[in-house]
């Protein structure tokens, strides 16, 4: 079993002066939450494995319906 690392990004495309929430999200290679973490600030590193935003301007995770998956983000790890 893989697993992954995942950054969710919830940012407010209407408001840009909002801050953004950040969250790390371990999942399988199924694609099953395994562990949810909120992240007090923006990660400094570039970390993970995939990087995902909504940019509706949601408070909470599961109460959004949809995420856009950012390719090559600064904060995704690079491809080996």
């Amino acid at each position: 079993m893989k697993k992954r690392t995942i950054l969710v990004i919830l940012s407010n495309r209407l408001d840009p002066r909002q801050t953004a929430r950040f969250w790390e999200v371990d999942c399988d290679d199924q694609g099953n939450i395994l562990k949810e973490r909120k992240l007090r600030a923006r990660p400094r590193q570039p970390r993970y494995d995939e990087v995902w935003e909504n940019d509706d301007g949601k408070t909470a995770m599961s109460s959004c319906n949809r995420f856009k998956r950012r390719y090559r983000h600064p904060l995704q790890k690079p491809a080996s």
